[in-house]
């Protein structure tokens, strides 16, 4: 990854389709806006978290906080090394799927930290809010779909051009993938090298036309 050492922010936001009577969880990264996986389901509990940030972790190349090595010496009281801190920090909502005792667990054996919202101030996650709320206004007919498994192809099919193809604004018309892999700074410098001479040769060229025309 572009961006390897880096800390990661991820953020958790569930939103619902009422067609197909499923919930959908989805886990972002903060900075990039990378979308990075997706659990759709008909129930709504810590399971979902767990598997949506396994997903994350695994797309994210980072699987192996996942050994689950450090959440056995939590359980046991032992003081874990300084490496052994959270690498990584979640944000969410206070919903009850969040800060239940077994996505706790399951977050720190991962080196997750947690850092929830106010209660009913769904701008403190406006990204994830901007997700879905881009999904659902890009993509209308993923509100009619009935059959579950239907919509879960499509949010799979839509999440790669999401995070490759659609430029997002909060990273400076950049993809999320871009962003996400260190490619967005040398994107927009290039960008703005080239507005910067496309100004300079029209200024250029309407001296020229002024000498030639006097």
């Amino acid at each position: 990854m572009g961006r390897a050492g880096a800390r990661r922010d991820l953020d958790l936001r569930l939103t619902h389709f009422t067609a197909a009577k499923r919930c959908a969880v989805a886990v972002l990264d903060v900075v990039s806006r990378y979308w990075l996986s997706t659990v759709v389901s008909a129930e709504e509990s810590s399971t979902q978290v767990v598997v949506a940030f396994t997903r994350a972790l695994c797309a994210d190349g980072k699987d192996h906080l996942l050994d689950g090595d450090l959440l056995d010496e939590l359980r046991s009281g032992v003081v874990p090394d300084a490496d052994e801190l959270p690498v990584l920090l979640a944000l969410s909502d206070n919903g009850p799927q969040m800060t239940s005792k077994s996505t706790k667990a399951f977050l720190a054996g991962a080196r997750i930290a947690t850092h929830f919202g106010r209660p009913s101030t769904p701008n403190d996650q406006a990204w994830i809010e901007s997700l879905f709320g881009h999904v659902k206004t890009e993509h209308p007919h993923l509100e009619k779909i009935v059959d579950p498994g239907e919509l879960e192809r499509e949010l799979d099919r839509i999440r790669p051009f999401y995070n490759t193809v659609r430029l997002h604004q909060g990273v400076g018309y950049v993809t999320p993938e871009d962003e996400h892999t260190g490619r967005g700074a040398a994107i927009r410098a290039a960008r703005r090298a080239g507005l910067q001479h496309a100004h300079e040769a029209r200024l250029a060229a309407r001296r020229q036309l002024r000498q030639d025309h006097p």
